[in-house]
């Protein structure tokens, strides 16, 4: 019944000039209580059974969630590494999370990309495959991915950890179980899905030249830098337990090594004010030792 249910459903939709999302609430409503069923069909199951060309060339945009989402041509898979503790002995002051919780470290395990990583056991082959079929049976064509790798500090995990962990990722892209990294990031210049990007989390003091020689290895073309609020008064305070000198020169590493700097910004941290903040916005974007190509602002 609920074949059928969907395929009147398509056949009401292709008969409109132009459906709209509300076109489309507005029939499965209306043949789920036809029909009677026991729940209303999804967008995915009524994209899984569009048949034709001209079905998928009409309905796709309109079935999609999030027709933004990749918008760009390039599609975002973010991936959360396994649980692994913070670096310095005591978490900073506002951090949430880590081990002692079962999620990475800087996370509630509340959003989608660390719930992701919980159901896959924190795999990153299983995340980046199972996000990629998600986002095709909503109707999204992903041929360009760019791997967000989430979990805190990932310079601080083992080396080898490091390297598995990208392997994995682009054999999920691949679709292929290459040998070594080097042998995924060669298959990866060919794969139907094709890297466009990789970008890591780290702290200032987790930047040094070791480090990004490190990431350029792996094929890292971003790096989000957890500078929150450059004051070495407020970094005391919250028990950050790096410098302003760390971000000033890992900004300069990052930058040297021909890396993009994103900035994770933290208004409203004790020690500031609406004042304080909107003077360190001012700095960052005006001062040639910040300047990062992007921000990310946590409220």
């Amino acid at each position: 019944m609920t074949e059928e249910a969907v395929r009147e459903i398509i056949e009401v939709l292709m008969r409109l000039p132009l459906p709209s999302p509300e076109d489309v609430n507005r029939v499965k409503m209306q043949v789920a209580a036809k029909h009677k069923l026991a729940k209303i069909p999804s967008n995915p199951e009524i994209i899984a059974a569009l048949k034709t060309p001209e079905e998928k060339a009409k309905l796709l945009s309109v079935l999609r969630r999030k027709a933004t989402r990749a918008i760009s041509g390039v599609t975002v898979v973010a991936v959360m590494t396994q649980p692994y503790p913070c670096p310095q002995p005591e978490p900073c002051a506002y951090c949430p999370g880590g081990p002692p919780f079962g999620v990475p470290q800087s996370y509630t395990g509340f959003e989608p990309a660390a719930m992701r990583g919980l159901q896959n056991a924190f795999d990153p082959y299983l995340q980046v495959k199972s996000r990629i079929e998600q986002l095709e049976a909503i109707g999204h064509k992903v041929d360009k991915v760019e791997l967000i790798i989430m979990g805190g500090t990932f310079p601080a995990t083992p080396g080898d950890y490091q390297t598995w962990f990208v392997k994995r990722c682009l054999d999920a892209l691949n679709g292929v179980d290459a040998s070594s990294l080097e042998e995924a990031k060669r298959l990866a210049e060919t794969s139907r899905i094709r890297n466009v990007g990789i970008t890591v989390e780290t702290r200032p003091d987790w930047a040094k030249e070791r480090h990004v020689d490190k990431m350029l290895d792996m094929g890292v073309t971003r790096v989000e830098l957890g500078v929150q609020n450059p004051d070495d008064a407020i970094y005391q305070l919250v028990g950050r337990k790096h410098t302003v000198q760390d971000v000033v020169e890992a900004t300069r590493v990052l930058k040297d090594a021909g890396l993009k700097v994103v900035y994770h910004l933290m208004p409203g941290l004790p020690g500031s004010s609406m004042e304080k903040d909107l003077a360190v916005f001012r700095e960052i974007f005006t001062n040639s030792a910040y300047k990062p190509d992007m921000i990310k602002i946590y409220p």
